[in-house]
């Protein structure tokens, strides 16, 4: 990734007087003179921001704007410590209205369609989001939040929506629904804007299969405006980031080294125009790559590649170092593997051992067989043998926000 002309243009903006404007970048960068900041390679130096960086600063310590000019705060949930709450200005409300608008057009949704939007209020940075580029758009939003399945599925009917946002389990879910209840003629649903966890191939498939719709994954975090500042196109190859408003590195995530367009590594992004709370080489712990090259769809935006895991998502069982991705990879290869999936890790007996509960695609399938068909691909694969056990489509439990697929138990 080259850092373009314009792109510098605004990072020098971003970054003049920032320790001025914030008492956290004035701790961060103590000793740092902003102003030497002249190539991308002194921009590389700079230090990296963490979630924990970002923690300290609670409850407006990450504000880099007088607070008259803060319309709006959004923040993280807080389920692994302190909240981080994140500043918007009016203008940052708008750019990432904007960011969402695009992402909705590059989809080819158009003001005529009518967007079902799942994910919650409040807070959390993900409905908001999907209605604000929806009324740029000049789209019919409609805000139904999370839960309530059966209403769901009603006003989905009623209103015939076109547009349905939402987590991949989530999405997953309400097509299960549909299914089971044989309505699928009822709905008007022609795509799918998906974000907030990584999802593998067979739930996609799945839910294509259920509802014919074309998916769409988006892209962002909290921390950064929210979801909506990538998307990806018709092609289906990589997430379109605005590189306007974010600059996007791939790093080594032990090393901290940049890495070439192309190779996997951590996402650290920098926001270029954000006014209440700028962030500077943020490392967001998500894996992905830079798709090297154009997209065949004539977009120059920089492209990421599916989001594989977390940096922190990565188990040790037997000293092997383990992330879920690879799990996904191996219940790919199965036809009688649906994509749902549990991980329990457990010490027993002065061991690790893992359980691995795949629901299978059908009563069909030969549960015992299928079983010792993945522990086998497991161990030649990744190193160990887990204990397989295949249980019914539909037994693992669904979620209307994300799917906790990893319980590990040996610190409970």
């Amino acid at each position: 990734m080259q850092m373009t002309s314009d792109q510098f243009a605004l990072l020098a903006k971003q970054l003049e007087n920032l320790k001025d404007r914030s008492a956290f970048y004035a701790k961060k960068f103590e000793g740092i003179d902003l102003a030497s900041v002249k190539t991308q390679a002194d921009f590389e130096k700079l230090p990296f921001s963490e979630k924990a960086d970002l923690r300290e600063a609670y409850p407006l310590g990450l504000a880099a704007v007088p607070e008259e000019q803060i319309v709006r705060i959004h923040s993280s949930s807080g389920t692994t410590g302190t909240p981080v709450i994140v500043p918007y200005t009016a203008k940052d409300v708008d750019d990432w209205g904007e960011m969402f608008k695009r992402c909705y057009e590059i989809a080819g949704i158009t003001n005529r369609d009518r967007i079902h939007i799942t994910p919650g209020y409040g807070l959390w940075t993900a409905g908001i989001g999907f209605q604000n580029g929806a009324e740029k758009l000049g789209a019919m939003a409609i805000p139904m939040g999370p839960g309530n399945t059966n209403k769901q599925i009603q006003m989905m009917i009623d209103l015939k929506s076109t547009v349905l946002c939402a987590t991949a389990s989530y999405a997953l879910l309400l097509a299960e629904e549909i299914e089971k209840r044989g309505i699928q003629d009822q709905i008007h649903l022609r795509k799918g804007v998906i974000g907030s966890e990584r999802w593998g191939a067979k739930t996609r498939e799945r839910i294509q299969e259920i509802l014919g719709i074309e998916l769409y994954d988006v892209y962002g975090l909290t921390e950064i405006y929210g979801p909506g500042i990538g998307i990806s196109c018709p092609e289906n190859d990589g997430m379109h980031v605005f590189n306007d408003y974010v600059y996007v590195e791939i790093i080594d995530p032990e090393t901290g080294e940049v890495l070439p367009d192309g190779e996997w590594g951590e996402i650290v992004l920098t926001t270029l125009q954000k006014e209440g709370a700028p962030l500077i080489r943020f490392r967001t712990h998500d894996l992905s790559r830079i798709v090297p090259g154009t997209c065949a769809c004539g977009r120059e935006d920089v492209r990421l590649d599916i989001i594989s895991g977390r940096s922190d998502d990565m188990m040790k069982i037997h000293g092997v170092n383990v992330f879920p991705s690879q799990i996904e990879e191996v219940l790919a290869a199965f036809d009688g593997a649906s994509s749902e999936y549990q991980i329990r890790i457990s010490h027993l007996d002065g061991r690790d051992t893992m359980r691995l509960y795949v629901e299978a695609v059908s009563g069909e399938v030969d549960f015992a067989q299928l079983g010792k068909q993945i522990a086998a691909e497991v161990k030649s694969r990744i190193g160990f043998t887990p204990l397989v056990k295949i249980v019914e489509l539909g037994l693992l439990p669904r979620s209307e926000k994300k799917s906790k697929r990893v319980y590990d138990e040996r610190y409970e």
